[in-house]
């Protein structure tokens, strides 16, 4: 295992001027950098379509069990440079990357990097590439949500900006990208491959079954919760409310441990919340698909409701996916609105949950992957 910590940083502005790509030396290859289990269970789709994939993972989420379900889970091989970014600070995380894979590809071009979403890996391996003067393909562009207090937001805003190809999710993202004055020949409006990844993943009526007995729960009948923004899990206050808000929904609450939210001092059992260590993928999906509602700060979780079609309030002051508001998703910026809005929904659930049985998901039908793989190809054609 490669380990950052042995490279000797510079000033990337400083080494990006020292840099010369050689693209008659690329491999070829396209490289794929992601750090996160969200990203990973994202592009699992599109690498099953990359035949000529070089995957880099940058160790910022990394743990044995989580490469076991990276590998029996999604299918995924393992990554051809494993890195170790994970408990750095950001800007620890971004310098080391670009630093660290500035110089793999300047050394081993590939035809493109690939990136996704809006994670410090993502911005530390876009840099990589156009310090190595590479093409950049961004996954999932085009994302806003006009809060600037969100590290994300920075992340996902600069990325877009170096990308050469802007694979947007939908119609609402393509708009973002043209207001910002990214040209419409490098914007695709691809839809997203949670789709492709939850047809695949998503569990079978008897595994459900299965996990519901293993956490002692009945479907329809119990709430879901994550936690794990900043604007939650970083403000003690707000947290021991949000607690307060689901002891008192009337049902049981199962409460899965993000790895930033296990350090609050604030997370213990109480009256309804059951708290569970974090989660496999699939025992999330079974958990979440038979839920009576969701209560969450997370954003993948507003895009795989409107796959398993399940209601989320979305706990914070703001979202990047507009699209799924108002209908999967309902946005309540405080406790207050979050047990408001939870219990309403509670106060009829079959009636909601067969509201939004009907309506289709604004994430596309599950070609995401496929559309992103022959846009690749046709942007930066192999040349062998």
């Amino acid at each position: 295992m490669s380990s950052v910590a042995d490279v000797t940083h510079h000033d990337l502005g400083s080494y990006a001027a020292g840099v010369v790509s050689n693209p008659s030396r690329s491999s070829g290859r396209i490289a794929v950098v992601f750090g996160t289990r969200p990203e990973a269970v994202k592009l699992a789709p599109l690498l099953d379509r990359l035949d000529d994939a070089v995957i880099i993972h940058s160790g910022q989420h990394f743990s044995p069990a989580l490469a076991a379900e990276f590998s029996a889970a999604l299918g995924m091989r393992a990554p051809d440079l494993q890195l170790t970014v994970g408990g750095a600070t950001r800007t620890s995380q971004v310098r080391d990357l670009a630093t660290t894979l500035a110089r793999r590809f300047v050394a081993e071009p590939p035809r493109v990097v690939v990136v996704h979403g809006d994670t410090n890996s993502t911005l530390g391996g876009a840099l990589a590439a156009r310090i190595a003067g590479l093409g950049i393909v961004h996954v999932e562009a085009g994302l806003r949500s006009d809060d600037r207090a969100m590290p994300e937001e920075h992340n996902r805003r600069i990325v877009d900006h170096l990308a050469s190809l802007a694979c947007a999710p939908t119609t609402i993202a393509r708009d973002h990208l043209l207001a910002e004055g990214i040209p419409d020949d490098r914007i695709v409006v691809t839809g997203n491959t949670v789709v492709d990844a939850l047809q695949r993943l998503r569990p079978d009526p008897a595994t459900t079954a299965r996990v519901l007995g293993r956490y002692g729960v009945t479907a329809d009948a119990y709430v879901l919760a994550t936690f794990h923004r900043p604007e939650n899990v970083d403000d003690p206050p707000r947290f021991t409310a949000l607690l307060d808000v689901l002891d008192h929904l009337g049902l049981p609450v199962l409460l899965p441990l993000h790895p930033r939210t296990a350090r609050l001092d604030a997370v213990a059992p109480r009256g309804a919340v059951r708290v569970l260590e974090p989660l496999p993928h699939e025992e999330f999906l079974a958990l979440f698909g038979a839920c009576a509602i969701c209560v969450s700060d997370s954003g993948g979780v507003q895009e795989e409701a409107s796959v398993l079609r399940r209601p989320v309030v979305v706990a914070r002051r703001s979202t990047e996916r507009p699209e799924v508001i108002d209908t999967f998703a309902h946005l309540a910026p405080d406790p207050e609105a979050i047990g408001a809005i939870a219990r309403r929904l509670l106060g009829d659930v079959a009636g909601e949950h067969a509201r939004i049985a009907g309506l289709d998901s604004p994430y596309g039908v599950g070609d995401a992957a496929a559309r992103i793989a022959d846009a690749i190809d046709a942007r930066f054609p192999r040349t062998e």
